[in-house]
């Protein structure tokens, strides 16, 4: 089973693919999606939804698991990750792939044992338990892998 956890944004869209084999989830890729500050909006989230696509593609999921979007201070950033959480979840529709939202809390819970982790300690959970040399970088794509581990706990 490939469960697929995005960290969703306008700017940067952290991704991580992780395969449960054997009952024991093992990470396949992660990284980022980034788009251009002085492109137009519907240019950015048109790449986002190419770039998932691919993904998509080549690491069929079984899930989709997504960061839930939580209030922001700066409305227009809030603006633009809801933008782009709405053509993820357009995308997960057409490809008929069930999506499960997370909030930042859940994810810390499921990873960590508490709610209120650090992302420090967020990054060393993910680089213990999916046995990584190192933590994964950039932020979005460590935050990634969490949520997409955290969907695989919740599953069991």
């Amino acid at each position: 089973m490939i469960v697929i956890g995005i960290d969703p944004g306008l700017a940067r869209v952290g991704y991580g693919v992780i395969a449960v084999r054997n009952r024991t989830p093992e990470p396949v890729c992660y990284g980022c999606i980034e788009s251009g500050k002085d492109q137009p909006a519907a240019t950015r989230l048109l790449h986002i939804y190419s770039e998932l696509t691919a993904i998509i593609a080549k690491y069929p999921p079984a899930h989709i698991a997504v960061e839930k979007l939580f209030f922001s201070k700066n409305i227009t950033s809030a603006m633009g990750v809801s933008e782009a959480r709405g053509v993820i979840l357009l995308l997960a529709e057409q490809q008929k792939i069930p999506v499960t939202e997370y909030t930042p809390n859940q994810v810390k819970q499921a990873i960590t044992g508490s709610g209120r982790a650090d992302k420090r300690q967020m990054q060393e959970m993910i680089k213990r338990l999916l046995r990584l040399e190192e933590i994964p970088k950039p932020d979005d794509a460590a935050d990634a892998l969490s949520i997409a581990l955290c969907h695989i706990h919740i599953l069991r």
